[in-house]
């Protein structure tokens, strides 16, 4: 399975940093929808609270995160999660209530490093927000691929991959292959 169809990219993915990610996720949203005509978007709310466009199918499908400064949008023609994380200490115990046991042993064979947690945490992450429930369980228990960033993997027939930068890291969940690169938008532009 690949994110290209006909040479035409099914999923895409924009990361930006700009004061305030919170502030600016709507406005990137509304950019990104403005560049595929739809200028005036409607939306609904699934029963686990996720937003879509309106329509039967939704023509489109997004998912929004930001952490700090960084805001992260996906478009896709299917569902689709998305997260981002600003690398940051935590709690000491936290790395070991979040992650199953698989995910924790891997955590400490790489160092027991916060780049790594936040690896983990950011699929997890992006598979909840792909099926729109929100954390209704028990984090160890949403299954998740053990990925470095740069790699994508299939689970449970879902696709994942896994980005980073200096200071975050950012995992992507859908149905079809994420791409393999992130595409920076210019924040004054929105």
């Amino acid at each position: 399975m690949t994110y290209r169809e006909g040479g035409i990219v099914l999923i895409q993915l924009w990361l930006i940093r700009t004061e305030d990610g919170k502030s600016a996720a709507h406005p990137l949203l509304d950019h990104i929808l403005i560049g595929r005509g739809i200028s005036a978007p409607r939306f609904r709310t699934l029963p686990g609270g996720k937003p879509v466009l309106e329509g039967d199918p939704p023509p489109l499908h997004f998912n929004l995160s930001h952490s700090g400064p960084l805001v992260l949008c996906g478009i896709a023609p299917a569902p689709i999660g998305v997260d981002v994380e600003r690398i940051c200490p935590r709690r000491p115990g936290l790395p070991r209530y979040a992650l199953s046991e698989e995910e924790f042993s891997w955590y400490q064979s790489r160092g027991s490093r916060w780049e790594d947690f936040y690896a983990l945490w950011t699929l997890k992450e992006s598979r909840i927000k792909y099926t729109g429930q929100g954390l209704d369980r028990a984090a160890r228990s949403i299954r998740v691929p053990l990925l470095s960033p740069g790699e994508s993997a299939a689970l449970d027939g879902l696709r994942f991959r896994s980005y980073s930068g200096e200071d975050w890291r950012a995992a992507c969940c859908g149905e079809e292959e994420p791409p393999g690169i992130l595409l920076c938008s210019d924040p004054r532009s929105i």
